[in-house]
C-alpha cells in the first residue's frame, strides 16, 4: 500500500511540474520542464549522497576504528540480504541516524555519536536495520527524486512570482488580468502542494522502512523504544543541519522548533511506535 501511495504521489508532483511547464509556454514549456526535472534529477542520482555526507560533517570509518558500530551494520545488511554498505560517524551530541546513496551497491548508513551513547545494542541494532530498510526500498533515491523535482517547482514558483510583480508593474493588467492570476497560483499553490505531497511521501517512506526494519531485524519493541529515546534526545539537542537534509534522518533533527513540526517530514512518533508495538514481539 505505501509503495502505491508513493507511486501515485509521485506521478502527482510530476504532474505538477509538467502543469508550471504548460502555464509558462504550453507545449515548449512542458519539454522544458521535464528537461529541467531530468537534468536536476541525474545530479541528485550521482551526488546527493556526497552532499547529504558533506552537510552533516560525516566522516567514514573503518571497521578496525570503530569495529562495534561496523558489524552491527554488517549483521542487519546480512539479515535484510544487502551489500555492506560504507560507515560514517557524525560526531554530534544529537541522536540520530541516516542512509544516502543512488543503490545497495553505492549505500552510505552514517550515525551521530549521541545515538551511540543514548541506545542499547538491541536498539542500535534496530535503527540500522530501519536504516538498511531504506536502501533495500530505494528510498534515498526515491526521496532525492521528490526533493528535487519539489525544488524545481519551488524554483520556478519563484521565477512566477518576479514575473507577476514585473508584469503588473509593466502593465500586464492592460493584457488581461488571467496571466497575472495564472503566475499567482503558480507562485503561491504550487510550493504549497509541492511541499503536503513531499511530506506524504517522505511519511509514507518511514512507515514502510519501519516495518521492513522489524522484520529484518525480529525485534518490533527494540526499534519502537527506540524512536522514543530518539525522540527525547533530538528535542533535547537538536541538529544543526539543513532542513533540506532532514528528511533523510530516522527521526527529525529539527525538532523543538514548532514550525518545524508543523511540516515534519516525519510521522508522529506515537504512530510509529504504536504500528510498531502492534506487530507483536515475535514477529
Amino acid at each position: 500500500m505505501n509503495t502505491l501511495k508513493t507511486f501515485f504521489l509521485l506521478m502527482v508532483l510530476t504532474g505538477l511540474l509538467l502543469l508550471i511547464g504548460a502555464m509558462f509556454g504550453g507545449e515548449i514549456g512542458i519539454v522544458m520542464a521535464l528537461g529541467f526535472a531530468l537534468i536536476l534529477n541525474v545530479g541528485a542520482y550521482w551526488f546527493s549522497d556526497r552532499i547529504a555526507l558533506g552537510m552533516t560533517h560525516a566522516r567514514q570509518v573503518t571497521e578496525e576504528e570503530d569495529p562495534e558500530l561496523y558489524r552491527l551494520v554488517a549483521e542487519q545488511a546480512s539479515l535484510a540480504g544487502l551489500p555492506m554498505p560504507k560507515v560514517y560517524s557524525i560526531e554530534s551530541d544529537s541522536p540520530n541516524a541516516f542512509a544516502t546513496g543512488r543503490n545497495p551497491q553505492h549505500a552510505t548508513v552514517a550515525a551521530t555519536t549521541g545515538i551511540r551513547r543514548l541506545l542499547t545494542r538491541e536498539e542500535l541494532g534496530a535503527v540500522m536495520a530501519h536504516e538498511m530498510a531504506h536502501v533495500g526500498n530505494r528510498d534515498t533515491l526515491i526521496m532525492s527524486i521528490v526533493a528535487t523535482l519539489a525544488g524545481a517547482i519551488s524554483m520556478l514558483a519563484m521565477i512566477a512570482q518576479f514575473s507577476a510583480i514585473f508584469g503588473s508593474m509593466g502593465g500586464g493588467r492592460e493584457r488581461g488580468g488571467g496571466s497575472i492570476i495564472g503566475l499567482l497560483v503558480v507562485a503561491i499553490v504550487m510550493p504549497i502542494a509541492a511541499t503536503i505531497i513531499r511530506l506524504a511521501i517522505s511519511r509514507s517512506r518511514e512507515f514502510q522502512a519501519d516495518a521492513t526494519g522489524a522484520k529484518t531485524s525480529g525485534n518490533p519493541e527494540a526499534l519502537a523504544s527506540a524512536l522514543e529515546k530518539l525522540e527525547r534526545g533530538a528535542a533535547a539537542h537538536p541538529m544543526k543541519v539543513a532542513e533540506s537534509a532532514s528528511h533523510l534522518f530516522i527521526v527529525n533533527p529539527l525538532t523543538g522548533k514548532a514550525m518545524a513540526n508543523l511540516f515534519s517530514t516525519h510521522p508522529p512518533i506515537e504512530e510509529r511506535a504504536r504500528r510498531l508495538r502492534s506487530m507483536g514481539p515475535n514477529y
